[in-house]
């Protein structure tokens, strides 16, 4: 599953604000259905947002910057997700972590120069059991290395 998102377009992200807009809290609502459209939260967004929501732009800036799973830029084509979690840390996983950096060339919530992949610290993908564990475009990925990650990256490609 690669990761395919509409370019941003001031009628369309109207009209997903719009449909996602109703009742109270549906400021989380709203900017998820954004970033599953456009695959982050355009800067802008935010005004429209706070206009439809009765919010300050403050106030929708600070829901984007507080939850780690909100981007402000567009992402890579493949998201790979690695665990941080410490169940995974007990195994390895910072020490994957740093290795996957090294070889991309990017720090967490980093894009590659080339665009395919972009990088996610998350803190639990419910794979304890089988950690060091990672997700790479939706898909699990149980018991990963420095080998089993670039496998599946190459994989993606």
């Amino acid at each position: 599953m690669v990761a395919d998102f509409e370019p941003w377009s001031r009628d369309r992200g109207a009209e997903i604000i719009a449909a996602h807009a109703v009742g109270e809290g549906a400021g989380l609502p709203v900017l998820h259905a954004l970033q599953a459209v456009f695959g982050h939260i355009p800067d802008e967004a935010v005004p429209i947002v706070a206009e439809t929501l009765n919010r300050t732009r403050a106030e929708i800036q600070g829901i984007v910057s507080f939850y780690h799973d909100f981007r402000r830029h567009p992402p890579g084509r493949h998201i790979l997700r690695l665990c941080q979690a410490e169940a995974c840390q007990s195994v390895g996983s910072e020490a994957v972590a740093e290795g996957v950096k090294a070889r991309l060339g990017v720090a967490w919530h980093g894009t590659t120069a080339d665009g395919k992949v972009t990088l996610e610290p998350v803190y639990c993908l419910g794979l304890c059991a089988c950690g060091p564990a990672a997700m790479l475009d939706g898909r699990p990925l149980g018991r990963v290395d420095a080998a089993r990650i670039d496998a599946a990256l190459d994989e993606a490609s």
